[in-house]
C-alpha cells in the first residue's frame, strides 16, 4: 500500500489541517478580541478619569461655596456680637435714667438760690460718677432746648404761643438720652407755636 492513498493518512492530514485553521481562526478571534478589549481598556481609563475629573470639579465647588458661606456666617456672628455687646447695657442703663433724673432735679433745687437744703459734696461726686460711668458705657444727652423740633427725637407735651421760639423747643420737661447715638429715650419738651 502506498502512503498516497492510506485513508487514514489523509484523515490524519485533514485534521491536521482543520486544527491549524481552527488554531488560526482561533487566534484571529483572540487577537480581535483583545484588541477591543485593549480598547475598552483603554476607553474606560479616560472615561472613569472624565468621571473622577469631574467629581472633583463639583467636590471643589461645594467646597469653595461651602467655605464662602462659613465665611459669612462668621462676619454676620462678629457684627451681630458687636451691635450686642453695644447695647446690651441699654436695659440697665434705661433703668437708671430715672435715678439720673432725680439726681439732676436735685442739683437743680439746691443750686437754686431760695433753696433751704444744699447739694453736699459728697453727693455731687455721686452724682459726677455716677454721670461719667454712664457717659463712658457710651450714654449721651440730648441738646433739646432751643433746637428745632423733630419728632424723631422729641416728644411734645405741650405747646405754648411764642413767635419767637415757633417750631423750636421752649423748654425741656424729661432729658432725652442716647446710647452709642441710638435713642433710648425721647425728650419730652414743650414747642413755641
Amino acid at each position: 500500500m502506498s502512503k498516497d492513498n492510506n485513508p487514514v493518512d489523509e484523515t490524519v492530514e485533514q485534521t491536521d489541517a482543520s486544527e491549524a485553521n481552527t488554531a488560526e481562526t482561533t487566534e484571529s478571534v483572540d487577537d480581535t478580541s483583545n484588541a477591543e478589549t485593549e480598547e475598552e481598556v483603554q476607553a474606560e481609563p479616560e472615561s472613569e478619569v472624565d468621571i473622577l475629573k469631574a467629581q472633583v470639579a463639583e467636590q471643589k465647588d461645594k467646597f469653595l461655596r461651602l467655605f464662602a458661606e462659613f465665611d459669612n456666617f462668621k462676619k454676620r456672628a462678629v457684627k451681630e456680637k458687636i451691635d450686642m455687646l453695644s447695647t446690651a447695657s441699654r436695659e440697665t442703663i434705661t433703668a437708671m435714667l430715672p435715678v439720673l433724673d432725680d439726681f439732676d432735679r436735685a442739683k437743680k433745687n439746691a443750686d437754686d438760690e431760695n433753696s433751704e437744703e444744699p447739694f453736699s459734696e459728697g453727693v455731687n461726686l455721686v452724682y459726677n460718677k455716677l454721670y461719667n460711668v454712664l457717659k463712658q458705657k457710651g450714654l449721651q444727652e440730648m441738646e433739646t432746648t432751643g433746637s428745632d423740633f423733630d419728632p424723631e427725637k422729641h416728644e411734645a407735651i405741650t405747646e405754648i404761643p411764642n413767635e419767637e421760639m415757633k417750631g423750636k423747643v421752649v423748654d425741656t420737661i424729661e432729658k432725652g438720652y442716647l446710647l452709642n447715638d441710638k435713642i433710648i429715650r425721647h425728650a419730652k419738651v414743650v414747642v413755641g407755636k
